[in-house]
Formats: C-alpha cells, structure tokens, sequence
C-alpha cells in the first residue's frame, strides 16, 4: 500500500517556477514509478511526465518538454517535479500517481495509487 501526498502548488505568474512534490509512504516505495497528471477546468485529466523506479528514465508530454523536470529521491521517498517558464495554459490541479513497475507508465489506467491533487494557477 502507498499513500501519496503532493505539496508545492500556488499562484504563480507567467515564466515563473513552481517545484511540486510528491511524498509518498510504504518502503517499497522505491520499486514504484511516478507519474505527474494534470486535470485543468472542464478538461480530461492528462499525462504530464513519468519516471521509473530508479530515476534513470523519465518521459515528459510535448507540452511541457524543455520547460519541466520530474526527479526523484528514493532515500526520501519523494518525487519532485521541477516547473520552469509556466504559462497560464499549465493552470490546472496537478497529481502524481504510483505504479508497481520497471518503466515509465504514460497511461492513467496502469497506476494504481493516486494522491489528493495540488492546485497550480499561472496568471498572464
């Protein structure tokens, strides 16, 4: 059983920083990958970018390539994702979610643990 809780959202204005975290708890957290969604205002809930177990492979949706950076620190059980260069169109409520496997996981429905969510707004 994982339990995930995210930190780090807030108001924020266009080309500004965020880093959002994602705790987690359970020991074998390290043998999960993370993944960070985001659901904005009336929209379906999308992938934003993926790390597996270890840290050695990330993948990132093209909105946001060049621009985030997922990491994680296994020693503390947390994943971070690193925000540069935000645009309002990032506003959204972000989540990192768990899943028991060796690669990155893309897709919502492979995830098996979902923490409460962040809210990021980016104002212009």
């Amino acid at each position: 059983q994982v339990q995930l809780v995210e930190s780090g959202g807030g108001l924020v204005q266009a080309g500004g920083s965020l880093r959002l975290s994602c705790l987690a708890s359970g020991r074998t957290f390290r043998s999960y990958a993370v993944g960070w969604f985001r659901q904005a205002p009336g929209k379906e809930r999308e992938f934003v970018a993926g790390v597996n177990w270890s840290g050695a492979s990330t993948v990132y949706a093209d909105s946001v390539k060049g621009r985030f950076t997922i990491s994680r620190d296994n020693a503390k059980n947390t994943v971070y994702l690193q925000m540069n260069s935000l645009k309002p169109e990032d506003t959204a409520v972000y989540y990192c979610a768990a899943d028991l496997t060796i690669g990155v996981v893309t897709t919502q429905r492979h995830y098996d643990y979902w923490g409460q969510g962040t809210q990021v707004t980016v104002s212009s």
